[in-house]
């Protein structure tokens, strides 16, 4: 994945808000899955993230992994926790996926560092 996660989700959210306009029923259908499929349960909603970010790297699907690495540091996931969900895909996608676990990381970093400069700017 080239670029920023924060630009790349920022870029979706623009063509995804387009596509609602455009398909407001199955756009609508599709959020209301989402959120009822990351609802806590048995598993909690951190966990669901983690897993969703584990699908998006062995999919190879980018925007899934700015998306979930974004929600999984929102969901109160710490690096350690990203890293050995990313092993997982590893282990199960290969030599494809741990080009996307490297950008999962990386991903995770940028809204890391994003989150503390917010918080800095707002204390100063």
């Amino acid at each position: 994945m080239s670029g920023s996660s924060i630009e790349r989700i920022a870029e979706l959210d623009t063509y995804s808000r387009e596509l609602a306009h455009l398909a407001p029923d199955a756009i609508k259908a599709f959020g209301t899955l989402s959120r009822e499929a990351q609802k806590s349960g048995a598993l909690d909603h951190k966990v669901k993230e983690l897993i969703a970010l584990a699908i998006g790297v062995t999919s190879r699907c980018d925007g899934c992994i700015a998306y979930h690495a974004r929600n999984s540091l929102r969901a109160g996931a710490t690096r350690q926790e990203i890293a050995e969900t990313l092993a997982v895909a590893v282990q199960m996608g290969g030599g494809p996926a741990m080009v996307h676990a490297a950008d999962a990381l990386k991903a995770y970093d940028e809204f890391v560092a994003a989150a503390a400069a917010k918080a800095q700017a707002t204390e100063a």
